[in-house]
């Protein structure tokens, strides 16, 4: 089992406040976590460490077995495998389409190839169809779906989301839970916060559980993977 992300002794300060405090953690590639606690555990902050954004104010991680230099021009290339989903995912006025491709612009991705993709990604969350549809006329759970759509079109080595469920109907919930437990037969790691355990314990095979911004325990297996 290849380790993807190796944390050592890191420490997150706010002003004087430690919100994060983490001795040891390896995350493997291809597996499902579930990070849970209380609101204020440090969860969020783990997970904007591990997508690159907050460096923490101390300690040491690697990434797919090299250190990471949070001042290198290499952390861009790390960035761009690893995509974060928010609980309240922001959505750029315009169409469902320019949402969902917007990563690929950036990555200039041929437009007729960009078609493909979009129509694919959209598919695989239940909204073909929607390409033309304005953002604004979308429903809530169609929101999210859009925002899984934009997350997954571009393949993420590992994907992060912060209670991605706690807004959404139960219909939308179920479908993003199959979505997400077929993403490590391809290699996606998928690392999912949330402050509740799941409604059905089909989906996630390891837990992590933050206490005050530290590990309670080792990551245990507490559910098995969703067929």
């Amino acid at each position: 089992m290849n380790t993807l992300f190796t944390l050592r002794s890191i420490r997150k300060f706010y002003r004087n406040n430690i919100v994060l405090d983490l001795d040891h953690l390896d995350i493997h590639q291809g597996r499902c976590y579930l990070l849970t606690g209380q609101n204020g555990a440090g969860k969020s902050t783990l997970l904007n460490i591990l997508a690159f954004l907050s460096p923490p104010t101390s300690g040491d991680i690697s990434f797919e077995g090299h250190g990471v230099d949070w001042k290198s021009r290499t952390l861009l290339a790390c960035r761009q495998k690893v995509t974060l989903l928010h609980q309240s995912p922001y959505l750029f006025a315009g169409t469902v389409f320019a949402n969902v491709a917007y990563g690929l612009n950036a990555r200039k991705i041929p437009h007729g190839l960009q078609q493909q993709l979009v129509d694919e990604a959209l598919d695989s969350v239940g909204l073909s169809g929607f390409q033309a549809r304005p953002v604004l006329d979308l429903s809530g759970g169609e929101a999210q779906r859009v925002a899984m759509a934009r997350a997954l079109i571009l393949k993420p080595l590992v994907l992060l989301l912060d209670e991605p469920f706690s807004s959404v109907d139960r219909k939308t919930a179920e479908m993003m839970e199959n979505i997400l437990a077929s993403l490590p037969q391809g290699g996606t790691t998928v690392i999912m916060a949330t402050h509740e355990p799941p409604r059905e314990p089909l989906l996630f095979a390891e837990s992590i559980h933050l206490v005050q911004g530290r590990l309670a325990g080792s990551p245990q297996v507490n559910c098995l993977t969703a067929a």
